[in-house]
């Protein structure tokens, strides 16, 4: 067993609640602008500290004038957007409880979880998303009102308010403590229904407080700006908005990510948060760009310098030859790259799953320094994270201030700390699995994740602790290792390593439809999914991304055998969650034959 824990070195409040830092910043600077959204003519519009208090205010009065009493459960169902964020606050300002939902869930999932909160309103994004709760309104015996921004939402809420005091919305606020909820974020279910973690304005108050802290480059710096473009459902987004609020960065958001570029070359922030499958996409999508433009090579040899120049930088020395190298690639290759996401980028956050060490290497080796993290919806988000001056690729960081970790028996890495949620909603039987410990002694919150702590307190992630695949042989395999070097690939989209209880490790493969048409292009090929899986150019391609994942692993744990699918894995169809993690039990069911076939063909 092995622990390691990181001292508490900034006193938290021990009163008040979120909704304290919006009025805050209204009266400390109150003409900053902590905001930038879209305007009617689609020019970014700056919203002050002020004017965003008396807008939250607002639709605060026009939820209470509707009914909502304090603790009462308030959904979100929408994009990434500005109002989501407003939403937000004036949720907390009137005394209730924010219950985000993805946009993209289905109408069974949406149901499942207005029917589990109990929630007593929903502010939808538009028609297609209001005709998903219309669907079983009516035995949602509490839900009283839906809201559509499309049908102007805020409008609606700031008109039915317009006859309450400050004075009612003062009080509403001001009786919420660090004890009181402030969200029921249902977790994005990779097996059976989502269950919804209580995390209270507590839990947010010690993980941003210690977070804009330890952080302080991203939160502190002059002309500090985020863009959001992951779910704001997610709880890795809805930290760092709380954390804009906080420390007074400017945040934007990007609803959707088609006009993501645009929206970053316009908007410029400063630092970025994404989860590792669009790290991999980016890089996947620059490789394929210059392969098609005939420079695919200077590419290659660019990444090999940044991964190089990264390391060397590590270790404390960089041979001139590599510096001089760098320095040339840096005006032909990192340049353009980084002139993509704006021009002043220096810093990103990656949380959700593994980066993997080579990705990290190459974006630091760029100029762009990715701070990987690790945490849970249980856990209010991170509870390791990489600092700028503490920073070790290939791990999730060292725990934040006043967190402790331990590593049990078995592997399986348990956390304490402030930000650790309160219990699932009326759910005590899971609550009491995740949470537990020594009779005497404090509980620790169980991951379900394996991992390693180091001599520094650096956290490595090897596993899911029930996704250990186990062979035939006996031999134990984590199949994250194996899946997010096969990742790596450009023409691999997906993956899922396979073997427990059999002879050897075996894998499925989707292929990526947008590197995909290059690839096939430049080798005199036609895009037929049908028969491309088995072209036997592709399945050399795919060897080659297997050969390059078993280098990681012994050769008991190393993938003998693979096939590619003409399907792909979509959030959409239900293999994935909405933060892009694989849904391992739905694959496995709607894909038995295929994985059956690995062993008896």
């Amino acid at each position: 067993m092995r622990e390691f824990s990181t001292p508490l070195t900034i006193d938290l409040p021990t009163v008040g609640n979120l909704t304290d830092d919006v009025v805050v910043n209204a009266r400390e600077a109150g003409e900053v602008a902590v905001f930038s959204r879209r305007g009617p003519s689609g020019a970014w519009e700056d919203v002050t500290a002020t004017e965003f208090l008396a807008e939250v205010t607002a639709v605060a009065k026009g939820l209470v004038a509707a009914g909502i009493e304090r603790g009462d459960r308030v959904a979100i169902f929408s994009k990434t957007r500005y109002e989501w964020t407003l939403l937000d606050y004036a949720i907390w300002f009137a005394g209730a409880v924010s219950v985000p939902i993805y946009e993209t869930s289905s109408s069974e999932q949406v149901h499942w979880i207005l029917k589990d909160s109990g929630a007593k309103a929903v502010i939808a994004e538009g028609p297609q998303h209001v005709a998903r709760i219309a669907e079983t309104r009516s035995v949602l015996a509490d839900l009283n009102h839906v809201w559509s921004f499309a049908d102007n939402g805020v409008d609606v809420l700031t008109r039915l308010g317009a006859d309450l005091s400050d004075e009612e919305i003062e009080k509403r606020r001001t009786s919420l403590t660090p004890d009181d909820v402030a969200s029921l974020i249902y977790t994005s279910g990779t097996t059976g229904r989502p269950k919804g973690c209580v995390l209270t304005h507590g839990n947010f108050m010690f993980e941003l407080g210690v977070a804009v802290h330890e952080l302080d480059r991203l939160f502190r710096t002059e002309g500090r700006s985020t863009l959001l473009f992951l779910p704001l459902a997610h709880v890795f987004a809805r930290v760092i908005q709380i954390g804009c609020v906080k420390s007074r960065t400017k945040l934007g958001h990007s609803p959707d990510i088609k006009n993501l570029i645009d929206d970053l070359g316009e908007f410029k922030p400063t630092f970025i948060l994404a989860v590792p499958r669009v790290f991999e996409k980016v890089f996947n999508t620059a490789s394929q760009k210059a392969t098609a433009d005939g420079r695919g090579k200077i590419f290659d040899k660019a990444t090999e310098v940044a991964i190089a120049y990264s390391r060397a930088s590590e270790k404390g020395r960089v041979p001139m030859l590599l510096r001089a190298q760098h320095a040339i690639f840096a005006k032909l290759v990192y340049g353009k790259l980084l002139a993509a996401l704006g021009g002043h980028c220096e810093y990103a956050v990656s949380g959700g799953a593994p980066l993997g060490e080579r990705l990290g290497h190459f974006y630091r080796g760029l100029g762009l320094t990715v701070l990987e993290g690790y945490g849970l919806t249980e856990t209010t988000a991170a509870l390791t994270v990489n600092l700028p001056d503490a920073i070790k690729i290939g791990t999730v960081g060292r725990p934040i201030e006043g967190t402790t970790v331990r590593v049990a028996d078995d592997g399986e890495l348990l956390f304490k700390g402030g930000q650790v949620f309160h219990s699932y909603w009326n759910n005590p039987e899971a609550t009491a699995e995740a949470k537990n410990g020594p009779a005497g002694e404090e509980a620790w919150f169980h991951t379900g994740d394996v991992g390693e702590v180091d001599d520094e307190g650096f956290v490595r992630i090897t596993g899911r602790k029930k996704e250990i695949l186990v062979t035939a042989g006996g031999k134990n395999v984590a199949p994250a290792v194996l899946e997010d070097r096969l990742r790596a690939h450009p023409l691999v989209d997906q993956c899922i390593v396979v073997g427990d209880g059999e002879p050897f490790i075996a894998a499925l493969v989707t292929l990526d439809l947008e590197s995909l048409p290059t690839w096939a292009e430049s080798h005199g090929k036609v895009v037929d999914l049908a028969t491309l899986v088995e072209d036997a150019d592709l399945v050399a391609e795919i060897q080659g991304a297997v050969d390059d994942a078993n280098k990681a692993v012994s050769k008991a744990e190393s993938i003998r055998k693979f096939a590619i699918l003409p399907d792909s894995w979509t959030e959409e169809s239900g293999q994935l969650t909405p933060s892009l993690k694989l849904k391992r039990n739905v694959v496995m069911k709607e894909f038995r034959d295929q994985v059956e076939a690995l062993y008896h063909s």
